[in-house]
């Protein structure tokens, strides 16, 4: 038997399914994953094979930085970067209209680089990201079998009245003026019909007889999963869903690091923050999480990402301070954690059972902290609002109550049947 993996040249995208992928591995199948040459070495790291591929102008191979980008793509990330800091709206409207760009990258040449190697491949499963839509566009007008991975809260892939890029909840510190999100949701519903319409002429290049979509954001594989918790799902959506599969998280194993295991055997209960690979880039909001801490009186491994430790402040001594962190072998011991609400830290955060504080930036972010709110796995509060007193006080009462009923019964399923175990029987 032979997986195909396929995803975009991104480390945060990868890593995931990568790891969903470590079960055809274990049990002595091929894994052959198509990416770009950014993520290669990610590839390499998991022992599979690497055949090239590259879904869009921008790549990430771990951190990410405007200016280390193509023109265009730089561009994009600057505006993306400005219009947080103007608040939820804004960011969201930024990136509706940045969105054909983003998602359909020489649709009908790269939907072909994927039959292609399909066909060179000759794969029994095929596992690929879903937002990567011109390869899905690929498998779909060529019939082919695949399972389509949702790496995101699970309204990434919209149902029912739902329109992509338009949050269907989001957390009680955000309060958007009405008449603003009337107008962002008619721009999202402009955005949907143009992709539409740019997805059917695509299709109609290659495969004609293929009736044309209603609402291109909404299609998906024969199969779905969720990297997501069952637990934090909304169940008022489960009627609307395609037939799907939880997998709860994607844990991989992270390489022994020297410096990190020699700090957690006197890092005592210490609280782990990250902001992905893109919202690092916001020092200031994580100069107040580091403020927070100082004055909560914990300790605090950080990764910063594209901010420089020294942006951060005078650091105590006993604090973890790099780049980048290996950040599933340190929530394993974790007391609480900051984050941006991103897929990975999330679903990672929740299957050790550590506590959250969510501070959303953009996109699915805002209806993924308002589920961890209301399930109890945390709290949320807006960046650009948000306080070090607040930042304080939440950790204490995070710390002192551990983990809650919710985060309990995540860890102990992911502790009974790993995601990629879950992948594997999706697909057998």
């Amino acid at each position: 038997m032979t997986l195909l993996v396929i995803s975009p040249d991104y480390a945060s995208h990868l890593l995931p399914l990568a790891t969903l992928a470590t079960e055809w591995k274990r049990r002595g199948e091929r894994v052959v994953v198509a990416t770009g040459p950014s993520t290669a070495h990610i590839v390499a790291s998991f022992g599979f094979e690497h055949v090239e591929l590259s879904l869009g102008r921008g790549s990430n191979p771990g951190v990410i930085r405007a200016k280390q980008q193509v023109a265009a793509e730089s561009d994009s990330l600057l505006g993306f970067f400005a219009a947080t800091r103007d608040g939820m709206v804004p960011t969201l409207t930024y990136q509706a209209e940045q969105r054909l760009t983003d998602l359909m990258w020489q649709p009908v040449e790269k939907a072909r680089e994927v039959q292609r190697i399909v066909a060179e491949v000759a794969p029994t499963a095929i596992i690929v990201d879903h937002l990567a839509y011109s390869a899905r566009l690929g498998l779909e007008t060529a019939g082919a079998h695949y399972a389509d991975i949702v790496l995101g809260h699970p309204s990434a892939l919209p149902v029912g009245g739902e329109v992509y890029g338009f949050p269907p909840a989001w957390p009680a510190a955000f309060a958007p003026d009405a008449g603003d999100l009337a107008v962002l949701r008619e721009l999202c519903e402009r955005v949907s019909a143009h992709f539409t319409q740019e997805w059917n002429a695509a299709a109609a290049q290659l495969a004609p007889t293929l009736p044309p979509v209603s609402d291109a954001f909404a299609t998906h594989g024969p199969v779905v999963l969720y990297n997501y918790p069952a637990p934090l799902a909304d169940a008022r959506r489960e009627d609307s869903l395609p037939p799907h599969a939880y997998l709860g998280s994607a844990l991989r194993d992270e390489a022994a690091d020297a410096q990190v295991d020699a700090w957690l055997e006197t890092a005592g209960d210490f609280v782990y923050v990250s902001f992905g690979s893109f919202l690092s880039v916001r020092d200031d909001v994580l100069r107040v999480v580091a403020d927070g801490i100082r004055q909560a009186g914990f300790t605090a491994a950080i990764a910063t990402g594209s901010t420089p430790p020294e942006a951060l402040g005078e650091l105590p001594p006993g604090w973890l301070v790099r780049d980048y962190l290996p950040q599933v072998r340190l929530l394993g011991r974790a007391a609480a954690t900051v984050n941006h609400g991103g897929n990975n830290s999330v679903t990672e955060s929740a299957a050790n059972g550590v506590p959250m504080i969510v501070l959303p930036f953009s996109t699915d972010q805002f209806a993924g902290a308002a589920a961890i709110e209301q399930m109890g796995a945390g709290v949320s509060f807006d960046p650009n609002r948000v306080t070090a007193d607040e930042i304080a006080e939440a950790l204490a009462t995070l710390v002192a109550d551990g983990a809650t009923p919710v985060l309990k019964q995540i860890s102990a399923a992911e502790r009974e049947k790993p995601g990629p175990a879950r992948a594997f029987t999706a697909l057998s």
